[in-house]
């Protein structure tokens, strides 16, 4: 990848500086030791459209509904240069891009050629993460004596999706998945950018503190009001003065991400599944009232978390999911600073990804949530929240659950669940 396409305009020039001195200082091949790959598909949504439209190459598209009251699933490079960009209100989008061609999406055409992909990767390493139809994380150390450096593995990949499936994908390499994340979102599109271990810090500290690992919005206006904007800003603040600011578990989770330490190993998608927990709702009318949806997300809330205390588990991922009318369907997730059982906090988290989609009158067909990266209750000691009083919550949601065994599942909730609702049909 040249320099010049390092430099985007797009990215703050500091950041930018910061990309491009880490390729002019590692010519070659500078990868050994970097054997975590995060791949990542270049507008995946989009670029599987266009196999069926080749005309269209090179022009903005947009794919989604293509109503007014659509949304944006997907969107070309030329597209998002008007600003266009995915969950984005389809009437908004043709604000934004007059001249943007609308496909409809084709999900069974997504899943064939996310699977090609996929069995692609394992391929080469049988340690693959897959986090959705496109994007995964692969560990290639078993692979580097049979196939090259990461870094030749990373070209060849690249070189195997564009001739067999038609599509391009961006890959990054690091030592650990946060900083290979990272890498692979600047190296777009079409890219590779390896970051060895010595140039990690270099790396990550112009970066702004959003780019870390779990932080959300309100996490990201924490550190903003305590003077912290950078990673490197994150850095060299004192772990205690975090821990304090964010709790425990967050301000060490941050303070050691902003110094590249991130110990999480590549887990093979069939674990991940094996680990989580979840619940949705599809509506036998199309919704568009705000208010109804987030009753919704409260009652899948509600009972994913009862479902995690039954079973003796805490997860600290909370998945979203909602499919539109026109069956386009967009996932955001939302890493907490702990782990957790509780539906008051899985809510939270689900709530704030529905505000921060800035979706108003669009119709829903379902809404779902979702809670990964589960263990043991037992294995994670529970803190104290600044925010929680010793005892309240806890007991009140033991309560709840003692009276739902003795007469039924729900017996006891929030009063909104009370509200009349849409006749909906329970999904898995």
């Amino acid at each position: 990848m040249s320099r010049s396409q390092l430099a985007r305009a797009d990215l703050d020039p500091a950041v930018a500086a910061s990309v491009a001195g880490l390729r002019s200082h590692t010519p070659g091949d500078a990868s050994a030791g970097c054997t975590v790959l995060h791949v990542d598909m270049d507008a995946f949504y989009a670029s599987v459209s266009l196999l069926d439209r080749p005309d269209l190459r090179g022009k903005p598209v947009v794919v989604g509904g293509g109503s007014s009251r659509g949304v944006v699933l997907s969107a070309t490079y030329e597209a998002r240069r008007s600003g266009v960009h995915s969950a984005m209100p389809m009437a908004r989008a043709r604000r934004l891009c007059p001249d943007a061609v609308v496909l409809p999406p084709d999900p069974d055409r997504y899943a064939e050629v996310s699977a090609a992909v996929v069995a692609l990767l394992t391929s080469v390493t049988p340690v693959v993460e897959q986090l959705g139809m496109d994007e995964a994380f692969l560990d290639v150390s078993g692979a580097v004596r049979r196939s090259g450096s990461p870094l030749q593995i990373a070209t060849d990949l690249r070189d195997r999706v564009a001739d067999e499936q038609g599509v391009t994908c961006s890959v990054g390499l690091a030592t650990t998945k946060s900083v290979a994340k990272l890498a692979s979102g600047r190296a777009k599109p079409d890219g590779t950018l390896v970051v060895p271990a010595r140039e990690v810090v270099a790396f990550l500290h112009p970066l702004p503190v959003s780019a870390l690992w779990g932080v959300g919005e309100r996490t990201e206006e924490a550190l903003v009001r305590l003077g912290l904007r950078t990673v490197g800003q994150v850095a060299h603040t004192p772990v205690a003065a975090l821990r304090r600011a964010l709790g425990d578990a967050l301000g060490t989770s941050l303070h050691d991400l902003a110094w590249g330490r991130d110990p999480r190993p590549v887990v093979t998608s069939t674990a991940v599944a094996e680990r989580s927990t979840g619940a949705q709702e599809t509506f036998a009318v199309d919704v568009d009232d705000p208010e109804v949806v987030l009753r919704e997300v409260l009652r899948m809330s509600e009972r994913v978390a009862r479902h995690l205390r039954r079973d003796g588990s805490v997860g600290r991922t909370v998945v979203l999911v909602v499919r539109f009318a026109d069956f386009t369907t967009v996932t955001r997730s939302r890493t907490l600073r702990e782990a957790t059982d509780s539906g008051r906090e899985v809510h939270a988290a689900a709530a704030a990804l529905w505000t921060a989609m800035g979706l108003q009158r669009a119709r829903i067909r379902m809404v779902g949530v979702r809670v990964e990266g589960l263990v043991d209750a037992e294995r994670v000691p529970r803190q104290l929240r600044l925010d929680e009083p010793e005892r309240g919550w806890r007991e009140a949601t033991a309560a709840a659950d003692a009276a739902g065994r003795r007469f039924g599942s729900g017996v006891v909730g929030p009063a909104s669940l009370l509200l009349p609702r849409p006749g909906t049909r329970h999904g898995p």
